[in-house]
């Protein structure tokens, strides 16, 4: 038998040079186009469900004691997922996609994430950031990969992230830990001291109004997100005084643990892969920042659940001011376009997340258009 031969997605790669306006001229104008009414129906879609799963998880006591731990479990993952679709709303607030007034777009935002634990402001200022230098190795602010030699790997082998048939050090229960302790804390970690975030930040958080996150006239606008919080965390508490921490707990902590889970998880499998470049300052810009993006399909009931977010985001990052129910008709004129460097991905989404974390680990140290590598030894026979 010959040696296996693995797709290479580094064999003459070429960077794409497509200018903002020949993309958007691609578009049908009527895509851009923001209707405030049309954006709040989605709102009270997403919090309609929030309170009928509630009402539902309020007579789970009723039911036979075999069937309540499984409705436990059925009501978390289904909450988790709607109220991630209330996070993703929003999100467009913080684009400015949600409605063309500012006003309205802040204040539903603000409300919105503040329920949510989210600081509104602080995050919308450094997600602003990560799309204006996407993939750019030292000014992206989200899932920025360390280089090898952050991650002490001088010294061992630097195997292609697409060489799937190779051996790990690790067991696979060492790579399901990590990625389990990635999904339920990196979120909140990612807000207290900007874990995933480019070096000159690593240790920032976004509850302090003063941090290197933040420019000086941003100071109330932290503050005013820090309020939200503190006024959801009295709520949590006056409601654990009147019922119990437990019942807080069953009813929120649980359902927001799982938006953490699929926030991370989006947002990481949105821009981590063997087929997605990093680009150092000499060869990035904001096209090609842009387009280290895939979109990804989750399934029919996620994707509507998400408003489409994961498996639209190609089209988000290009045109974040596009409102997500014009996004699907913008992914077909933009496919077209693109071609070859459009990138689109259906596996199921835990697989992926599973593979993407085991392969991806660093990028080399030097170089203008960096890959994912890792430290594993290629299985006897495999080349590349």
């Amino acid at each position: 038998m010959g040696a296996k031969q693995i797709v290479n997605p580094e064999k003459d790669f070429v960077p794409p040079n497509f200018t903002v306006k020949e993309l958007r001229d691609c578009i049908p104008k009527h895509c851009f186009e923001r209707d405030t009414l049309r954006s709040f129906s989605y709102v009270a879609y997403d919090l309609c469900g929030v309170a009928f799963l509630a009402l539902c998880a309020n007579h789970i006591s009723m039911l036979p004691p075999l069937l309540r731990v499984p409705a436990w479990v059925f009501y978390w993952i289904a909450q988790g997922v709607v109220c991630t679709g209330v996070w993703v709303i929003a999100h467009e607030c913080g684009h400015g996609s949600f409605s063309a007034n500012k006003t309205i777009n802040n204040a539903t935002g603000w409300v919105l994430h503040s329920a949510l634990l989210v600081p509104y402001y602080a995050w919308r200022h450094t997600h602003s950031q990560h799309h204006k230098n996407t993939n750019n190795m030292t000014r992206d602010e989200v899932f920025v990969p360390r280089t090898k030699s952050i991650r002490g790997m001088q010294g061992k082998p630097s195997t292609p992230a697409w060489v799937t048939d190779s051996m790990f050090e690790e067991t696979p229960l060492y790579h399901l830990g990590k990625l389990i302790g990635q999904s339920v804390l990196g979120w909140p970690l990612y807000l207290y001291q900007n874990s995933s975030g480019p070096k000159y930040s690593r240790g920032a958080s976004h509850f302090n109004p003063q941090s290197v996150l933040f420019r000086p006239n941003q100071f109330w606008q932290i503050v005013v997100a820090d309020i939200g919080l503190l006024l959801t965390a009295s709520a949590l508490v006056y409601a654990s005084w009147c019922y119990s921490a437990a019942t807080v707990f069953f009813y929120y902590g649980v359902p927001y643990l799982m938006v953490n889970f699929w926030l991370v998880t989006i947002t990481y499998l949105q821009h981590t892969d063997a087929a997605v470049p990093h680009y150092a300052d000499d060869e990035w810009n904001f096209i090609r920042g842009a387009l280290c993006t895939i979109d990804r399909s989750y399934g029919w009931v996620l994707n509507v659940c998400f408003h489409h977010i994961q498996d639209t985001h190609v089209a988000h990052h290009l045109f974040s001011q596009m409102p997500h129910y014009h996004a699907i008709e913008a992914t077909k004129h933009l496919k077209k376009k693109l071609g070859e460097y459009y990138k689109f991905d259906d596996t199921n989404v835990l697989k992926s997340l599973y593979h993407n974390y085991k392969h991806c680990h660093f990028v080399e140290d030097t170089g203008s258009i960096l890959f994912y590598r890792n430290a594993s030894i290629p299985k006897p026979g495999v080349t590349y």
